[in-house]
């Protein structure tokens, strides 16, 4: 499943552990095109948290985001990893198995 986070619950759900958040737009084709891939990959038990950045201007603004998507992972709380553009499956875990090892 994927957490819909915003402004008010976005501190609580990443401070502790692994966390993978998605920041999307809703007229961006390609977080559109990345959604089933994201849920593919949150139905395999990793966890996945999504922005919507529209409705989340701060969140936007604090992370610096400026192209969509973008993804970032934290470990309790803090960023230990970013990218953006669209990612194949294979190209998404991938990525994320890099930042983890």
């Amino acid at each position: 499943m994927i957490q819909e986070l915003d402004e008010k619950n976005f501190d609580e759900n990443i401070k502790d552990g692994i966390k993978f958040v998605a920041f999307t737009a809703p007229w961006c084709g390609y977080c559109q095109k990345q959604k089933p891939i994201l849920k593919e990959i949150a139905d395999n038990n990793i966890w996945i948290g999504e922005v919507n950045s529209d409705n989340n201007p701060n969140l936007v603004q604090r992370y610096n985001i400026s192209a969509f998507p973008a993804f970032i992972l934290f470990k309790n709380g803090n960023v230990i990893g970013n990218f953006v553009g669209y990612q194949s499956k294979y190209d998404l875990l991938n990525t994320l198995l890099g930042y983890l090892q």
